[in-house]
């Protein structure tokens, strides 16, 4: 934990957790922005999911990105913890498994950044609404 020896040190801690609540918490645009949801049921937390979830906001705020990240329950894909479902904007969502910290760093730079699918993409089992 970061020391606190003035006023200074606190108003500048409060500055980048504030940045990073507000990297989370985009609600009232998320139509606009790209949407992830890290699966933190009890696998996903034994899987690293807490540090998926801190990779993914820190790549995202170093790249300044705007991006609502959310912890989500089971997405049915324990044998692929850490699962990380991306919605890119006007898009269908794209849920990647074993995404562990340097992974997380990679659907940043590669499927966000460039929009490239990288391997571990689980298929949709589902259908969506209105098709």
């Amino acid at each position: 934990m970061t020391k606190i020896n003035s006023l200074d040190d606190l108003r500048k801690l409060k500055q980048r957790l504030q940045s990073k609540v507000h990297l989370r918490e985009n609600g009232e645009r998320c139509d606009d922005l790209v949407q992830i949801r890290v699966a933190m049921a009890t696998c996903g937390i034994a899987s690293g999911a807490k540090e998926t979830y801190r990779s993914l906001v820190e790549h995202l705020e170093r790249k300044g990105i705007e991006a609502v990240v959310t912890q989500t329950g089971c997405m049915g894909y324990c044998y692929a913890e850490p699962t990380v479902e991306v919605t890119l904007p006007g898009r269908d969502p794209v849920v990647f498994g074993n995404v562990d910290t340097r992974k997380a760093q990679r659907v940043v730079e590669s499927y966000i950044l460039e929009e490239e699918l990288l391997p571990g993409v689980i298929p949709v089992n589902y259908d969506v609404a209105g098709d």
